[in-house]
């Protein structure tokens, strides 16, 4: 299944902003738990810091959903 592309303001973006950017979660609180839990993986790779800064082409995925930080 191809990724979401979700446009980006800035040149990065912290995980736990992208997570709810990219309609993967409801609300920042839900990703503190998600990414803690190990749920969250970037590029292939399960991520634990809410702040790893992404940048366009990254991939992030949860719970079978993928999306692409793409340039806004």
């Amino acid at each position: 299944m191809m990724p979401d592309d979700v446009p980006i303001r800035d040149e990065s973006i912290r995980l736990g902003q992208f997570l709810k950017l990219a309609s993967l979660i409801d609300s920042g609180a839900d990703a503190k738990a998600v990414i803690a839990d190990g749920l969250v993986s970037v590029n292939g790779e399960v991520e634990t810091r809410r702040g790893r800064q992404l940048r366009p082409g990254d991939i992030v995925s949860l719970a079978g959903r993928t999306a692409r930080v793409a340039e806004g």
